[in-house]
């Protein structure tokens, strides 16, 4: 029924998480499983989720040799990582010397550079806006092994993330306030303690519609707020803009995160 609703189970914990654009959007569906489908749900505090990436390129080599049972398995890989104008997702591109690597075993180099990426190196937040660039490498007829390009990519990108300047990035909400005039300068503050950046005021009958952008994170309790700055007369909607780089540490995150 609703596109912008997901559902995931946490196969570590058991739960099921539930994903939606906001704290209301949450709570409406939160409230349907219970009243429309009867379901005992007990319901956590919405979590807000982050992205992390890199801003500066860097070249690194990825190896690992280890023997595993009776088989030593070998790989080795040059990565180049660059970081990229927000939106723009994750790209992995292969641009190879001839014959450094057999093209059978670049389909796995490439899924573990995808597979690694989606637990970036900060917080265990997906890495985005960045290509990596397959490189190099090399092959060994005797030990070169699927498993050795695998864990050799994974390591590889990895330790190129980390020297490449990870910073934690946040999603920025697009806020529209509809509010009554005297009301005006009382949400405008409002908005601004919570971090928001104000873009314009504009006219309409009887009102002021405010539109500024807000980190999800400082939106948890603006229904309440708004309510009681408006004495009830004020509404607003919110949508999701954009990632950008986090100003603030979410809550149990370490202060070795690089935020802006």
């Amino acid at each position: 029924e609703d596109p912008t609703f997901h559902v995931k189970l946490d196969e570590e914990t058991g739960q099921t998480i539930l994903w939606g654009m906001g704290e209301l959007h949450l709570d409406v569906i939160a409230n349907r499983l219970v009243e429309e489908f009867g379901v005992a749900a007990k319901v956590g505090k919405p979590q807000v989720v982050y992205r992390e990436t890199i801003t500066k390129t860097v070249k690194v080599e990825g190896r690992f040799n280890r023997e595993i049972g009776e088989k030593t398995h070998t790989g080795y890989v040059v990565l180049e990582l660059v970081p990229l104008l927000n939106g723009s997702g994750l790209e992995v591109v292969v641009e190879l010397p001839e014959g450094s690597i057999p093209p059978e075993f670049i389909p796995v180099i490439e899924q573990s550079l995808r597979r690694t990426a989606m637990g970036g190196v900060l917080a265990g937040y997906p890495m985005v806006d960045v290509r990596i660039t397959l490189c190099g490498g090399s092959y060994n007829v005797n030990d070169s092994t699927e498993l050795g390009y695998e864990v050799a990519a994974a390591q590889g990108f990895t330790e190129g993330c980390r020297k490449a300047e990870p910073i934690l990035l946040e999603p920025i909400m697009a806020v529209e306030v509809v509010v009554p005039e005297e009301f005006l300068g009382a949400v405008i503050n409002g908005l601004s303690a919570r971090k928001g950046k104000i873009e314009g005021v504009a006219p309409k009958p009887r009102a002021k519609v405010v539109t500024a952008y807000v980190p999800l994170s400082k939106m948890f309790g603006y229904s309440t707020e708004l309510r009681s700055l408006s004495q009830g007369r004020a509404t607003f909607s919110m949508q999701f803009a954009r990632f950008d780089r986090a100003t603030e540490l979410p809550p149990g995150l370490s202060t070795s995160v690089t935020t802006a």
